[in-house]
C-alpha cells in the first residue's frame, strides 16, 4: 500500500494531468461504474446504453433528493455533466467542487448556466458557507475522500437543517478487507482508491450530527452491466474484471448511502 502523498500525487496524474473519462470503460464524459437495472445484458450493450447508465445513476440520487427549488452541492464533480443534469429539475443552483482544478476547468468550459458553478475544493474543506446548501450528493468519489469522518463533518456544516445527502460509490464490506482487495484490483494495489468500510462511513455520518443513516446495497444493478461492458468491448486491457471476485468472496460491494441533518441539533427531528 501507499503513503498518503503518494495517493495524491497518483490522482492528480489520474484526474488531472489526464483524464479517466476518455477511458473505453467509462464514456460520454462521466466516470462511474454505471445503474443498469433495466437494461437487457443478453446482447450487445452499445456506447448510448454506457452513457445512460451513468447518467442513471446520478438519476437515482436526485430522484431521491427532490433538488426542485433546492440549493445542491456535488462533491468529487469531476468533468460537470452529472452536475449539469441536475439543472433538468428545477434547482435554485447547483454548485460543483472537485479537488482537481483541471477538472474544474474542463466542467466549467462544457457547462453553462447562471444557476451552475464549479469550484477547486476538498471534500474535508468544502469551501461554502454554513447552511449554503439543501441537499449535498457524491457519486462515485467517495472511495478517494482520505478523510471520510472530514467529509461527514463538511457535510453536515454546509447542509442546513433539514438538509439531505446522498452518497454512492463501492465500499469494504467490513473492517480489514483491504489487504485482499489489493491483491485482486491495482487501483487498491497502488492506492488510487481506498477500501472504506461501510460500516465506518455510516458511523463517521452518525458522528457528524447526521440522522436517518442508511445505507442500500445496489450491487446487483451495477456489476453484472459492468462486468458485461467490459467483457464485450476494448476496456479489458485497462480495467480487470476482477471487481466480480471482490463482491462474489463478499469483501466489497455498490451502496447507496442516505442521510438528513436533523432540524435541531441533538433533537433527531
Amino acid at each position: 500500500m501507499t503513503d498518503q502523498r503518494a495517493r495524491v500525487e497518483l490522482r492528480k496524474r489520474i484526474y488531472g494531468t489526464g483524464d479517466l473519462s476518455e477511458l473505453p470503460i467509462f464514456g460520454g464524459g462521466f466516470i462511474n461504474f454505471g445503474y443498469w437495472r433495466g437494461v437487457r445484458l443478453d446482447g450487445d450493450l452499445t456506447l448510448p446504453q454506457r452513457i445512460a447508465s451513468q447518467q442513471a445513476l446520478y438519476d437515482l440520487l436526485l430522484d431521491l433528493l427532490d433538488v426542485a427549488g433546492a440549493r445542491v452541492v456535488e462533491v468529487g464533480c469531476g468533468r460537470g455533466h452529472g452536475a449539469a443534469s441536475a439543472l433538468r429539475r428545477g434547482p435554485e443552483l447547483v454548485r460543483g467542487v472537485d479537488l482537481m482544478p483541471e477538472q474544474v476547468a474542463r466542467a466549467a468550459a462544457a457547462h453553462h448556466d447562471e444557476r451552475l458553478a464549479f469550484v477547486e475544493g476538498s471534500a474535508s474543506a468544502l469551501p461554502f458557507d454554513d447552511g449554503a446548501f439543501d441537499r449535498l450528493l457524491s457519486v462515485e468519489a467517495a472511495q478517494h475522500f482520505e478523510d471520510v469522518a472530514g467529509f461527514a463533518r463538511e457535510a453536515h456544516r454546509v447542509l442546513v437543517p433539514g438538509g439531505r445527502l446522498a452518497v454512492t460509490s463501492f465500499f469494504a464490506n467490513r473492517p480489514g478487507a483491504g489487504p485482499q482487495i489489493a491483491r485482486l484490483l491495482a487501483t487498491f494495489e497502488n492506492g488510487l482508491d481506498l477500501a472504506h468500510p461501510i460500516g465506518a462511513v455510516l458511523a463517521d455520518l452518525r458522528t457528524a450530527g447526521f440522522v436517518d443513516v442508511a445505507a442500500e446495497n445496489i450491487g446487483e444493478h451495477v456489476w453484472p452491466g459492468l462486468d458485461r461492458w467490459i467483457e464485450q468491448g476494448g476496456a479489458r486491457n485497462d480495467w480487470d474484471r476482477n471487481w466480480i471476485k471482490v463482491v462474489s468472496r463478499g469483501l466489497a460491494d455498490y451502496y447507496l448511502v442516505t442521510a438528513r441533518r436533523p432540524v435541531e441539533a441533538g433533537s433527531g427531528a
